[in-house]
């Protein structure tokens, strides 16, 4: 319980305002707990970091499967792809409305803490997300005449870029509106695209 409350606060104050500029004092004081548990479940604030990282990595991956569920009934490849993505539009609004925000920005904007575990880390949600959404997107494109060859693992690197960039834009317009939309537009690209 005190190691999910210290997880829960540090994450929340990261992503508010940067690991360098979370202390072991705010973090503490916003979970309701002590120095003493602290240091008990974290050796250091870096493996903090390391256990926030994995963490989100753990939710974000968790998230994927729920969009395989919920596209895993559908028969038709292309209805497949439609039903994983329309599955996150509809999720969006209440996904940026809970005021979160993208541990991975956050992370990525101080270097200091971008070391061999974080990056590996990150790299695992990224190449989780590229498996689960290319697996969908093989056999759609694979039913579908294209003008132009395309790389499977890269459009569905697509996604991911998609979410990222979407999650700057919530944060710099202070509204869910842009998870949405981007994730609309992208739906819309590959719909066209697929048939």
């Amino acid at each position: 319980m005190t190691r999910a409350r210290i997880l829960n606060a540090a994450e929340k104050l990261v992503e508010e305002n940067g690991f360098a500029a979370t202390s072991v004092d705010q973090i503490v004081e916003a979970s309701r707990s002590s120095k003493g548990a602290f240091f008990h479940h974290f050796a250091s604030k870096r493996e903090l970091a390391h256990t926030l990282v994995s963490r989100y990595v753990d939710a974000d991956l968790t998230m994927l499967d729920k969009g395989l569920a919920a596209a895993a009934g559908v028969e038709d490849p292309v209805g497949k792809v439609l039903a994983f993505l329309h599955y996150y539009e509809d999720w969006a609004e209440s996904l940026v409305a809970a005021d979160s925000s993208c541990l991975y920005i956050a992370l990525l904007a101080e270097r200091e803490l971008l070391d061999a575990t974080t990056s590996a880390e990150m790299e695992r949600a990224i190449k989780g997300w590229r498996e689960g959404f290319a697996a969908l997107l093989g056999p759609a494109l694979g039913s579908t005449a294209l003008s132009v060859p395309l790389d499977v693992d890269e459009l569905a690197d697509h996604l991911f870029a998609t979410f990222e960039g979407a999650f700057l834009m919530c944060r710099c317009l202070d509204s869910s509106e842009p998870m949405r939309t981007q994730l609309r537009v992208f739906r819309g690209l590959l719909e066209n695209l697929l048939s």
